[in-house]
C-alpha cells in the first residue's frame, strides 16, 4: 500500500472514530446551559476573538435560510466567511462551511483534537452540539475566517452558540415548536430565543414567525440593551430583489432579515457590503432540503420543514409549482413533533400520501404517521412503506411523469431523500443532534 493510501486509511479510521465518540456523547442529550462552552472556548485562547465579527442567528422558523442568505452575500463581497449549521442532511461535514466549502476530514479531526484537550483540561465532557460548536469556532479561528455566521442550535439564551458572543444577532421569528424544552406560549418562547440579545449589540427582528410575539422580542432586544433594533416589515419585505436562489414567497422575509444583518455588519466592519454583492449573494444562495427540486418526470421537491408553521409555509410555495398532474406527499417525521398539524397543513396539497418512517432514532414509527394524516385529513388516501427507498419508489409511481412528489416533514427525511435519489455521499455512522 502506498504512503498516500496509507494516509487515506489512517484519515478514515480516524474518523470513523470521531462518529463513534460523537454518537456517544448523544447519552449526555442537550444541557441547556453557557457555563461548559464558556470554560472550553477559554482553554482553545478564546479563539472566536481572532474574528472581524460574529453573526448569530435564531429563530423557530427561517434560521437557516437567513444565515445562508447571510453568508452568501458576505462571500460575495470578499470576505471570508465560516458557516455554522445544524442539523446535517447526510455528512457532519455539512455543519461547517469556510468560503463555501465544507470542511475536509483532517480539518475536523485537527478541530476535535483541540476540543478534546480543552475539555479533558476543564475535567467535564461536552454534550453533542456544544462539542461541534467549539470545534466550529476553533476551526474557523485556524483557518482564517474573517466573520463567522452560527446558527442558533434550540431556543438561544443558553444555547452553545451564545456562548461565543455575536456582533450582530437576529431572532427570525418564533411559532409554537420545542414547547416541552422552550416553554407552553408564544411568550416564554420568545423569551428563550431573544435570550441571544446582549447589551450594544446590533439586532434585528424578522417577520418569519408569527405576528403576535414580534413586540414580545422587539421588547427583549430593547431591555437587553441592544445599540441598534431593526424590525422587518412589510416594506423591507417587499425592498428584497426579485431573483432569490431559494424558492417560495416565505424565503422573502428571511431575505429581508439577512439585508438588515449584513447592514447591521457594515456598520461593525467600517466595510461596505456593496448592492451587487448583496444581489449576487441572494441570487446565488443555495441550501440543502429546502424547497430543493432534485427530479423530474414527476417532479420531486424535499423540504424539513418539520413543525406546523414551516409546513404551512411549504404548503403555499408548493402551490406555486403548479404540475399538470396528481400531487403525491411523502411523510416522515419525528417523534418530538406534532405529526398531527403538519399532516394538516401538508395533506391537503395532496391527491395520495404515502407514510414512512427513517433509519433515525427520533423517527415516529410509519403506523403513528399514519394515523396522525388519517385523524388529520380523513378523505386522503394514505399508503404505508417501509423505509424511505420503498416510499419514494412507490410516490413517483402513484404521481406519473406528470405530477409531482413532495417529500416533507423531517430534516431526516430529506437527507435519505438526497442519499436515494441524488447519490449523496451519507457518513459510515449516522449522528444526530439528541433530543433534551
Amino acid at each position: 500500500m502506498s504512503a498516500a493510501a496509507d494516509h487515506e486509511h489512517d484519515r478514515d479510521r480516524d474518523y470513523e472514530v470521531l462518529l463513534a465518540r460523537l454518537y456517544s456523547a448523544q447519552r449526555f442529550g442537550m444541557k441547556l446551559q453557557l457555563d461548559r462552552m464558556t470554560s472550553c472556548l477559554e482553554r482553545l485562547g478564546w479563539p472566536q476573538s481572532r474574528f472581524s465579527a460574529v453573526i448569530q442567528v435564531a429563530g423557530t422558523n427561517g434560521k437557516g435560510s437567513t444565515t445562508a442568505f447571510t453568508e452568501s452575500m458576505l462571500r460575495a463581497s470578499g470576505l471570508r466567511t465560516g458557516l455554522y449549521t445544524s442539523p446535517h442532511l447526510s455528512r457532519l461535514s455539512e455543519r461547517f462551511r469556510v468560503g463555501g466549502e465544507e470542511l475536509a476530514p483532517e480539518a475536523l479531526l485537527e478541530a476535535d483534537r483541540a476540543v478534546a484537550c480543552a475539555a479533558a483540561a476543564a475535567g467535564f465532557d461536552l454534550t453533542f452540539f456544544e462539542r461541534l460548536t467549539a470545534m466550529a469556532v476553533w476551526a474557523f479561528s485556524n483557518m482564517g475566517v474573517e466573520v463567522a455566521v452560527l446558527e442558533v442550535g434550540m431556543g438561544g439564551r443558553l444555547d452553545a452558540t451564545t456562548a461565543v458572543g455575536a456582533d450582530v444577532a437576529a431572532v427570525t421569528g418564533v411559532a409554537l415548536d420545542h414547547q416541552e424544552h422552550l416553554g407552553a406560549t408564544l411568550a416564554e418562547i420568545a423569551g428563550e430565543k431573544a435570550g441571544i440579545f446582549r447589551r450594544g449589540q446590533l439586532a434585528v427582528v424578522g417577520a418569519s414567525g408569527e405576528a403576535e410575539a414580534v413586540p414580545l422580542l422587539c421588547n427583549h432586544a430593547r431591555r437587553a440593551g441592544v445599540e441598534a433594533l431593526t424590525v422587518i416589515d412589510e416594506a423591507a419585505i417587499a425592498a428584497v430583489p426579485d431573483q432569490l436562489g431559494l424558492f417560495g414567497a416565505h424565503q422573502r422575509a428571511n431575505a429581508a432579515s439577512a439585508l438588515a444583518v449584513v447592514s447591521h455588519l457594515e456598520a461593525r466592519l467600517g466595510r461596505a457590503i456593496p448592492p451587487a454583492a448583496r444581489r449576487r449573494g441572494l441570487a446565488d444562495c443555495r441550501l440543502l432540503g429546502r424547497m430543493e427540486t432534485i427530479g423530474d418526470a414527476p417532479l420531486v421537491v424535499v423540504d424539513g420543514a418539520h413543525n406546523p408553521q414551516a409546513a404551512r409555509a411549504l404548503a403555499a410555495a408548493a402551490r406555486e409549482l403548479r404540475p399538470a398532474g396528481r400531487w403525491v406527499l411523502v411523510l416522515a417525521v419525528s417523534r418530538d413533533k406534532d405529526a398531527g398539524a403538519i399532516s394538516a397543513e401538508l395533506a391537503g396539497l395532496a391527491d395520495e400520501i404515502v407514510v414512512t418512517e427513517t433509519a433515525s432514532d427520533r423517527a415516529l414509527a410509519a403506523g403513528a404517521v399514519a394515523d396522525a394524516v388519517r385523524a388529520a385529513t380523513p378523505d386522503r388516501p394514505v399508503r404505508r412503506a417501509p423505509d424511505v427507498a420503498s416510499a419514494l419508489a412507490l410516490a413517483r409511481d402513484l404521481a406519473g411523469p406528470d405530477g409531482a412528489v413532495l417529500v416533507a416533514g423531517s430534516l431526516f427525511l430529506a437527507g435519505e431523500a438526497r442519499q436515494v435519489l441524488c447519490g449523496e455521499r451519507a457518513d459510515p455512522r449516522r449522528v444526530s443532534d439528541p433530543l433534551p
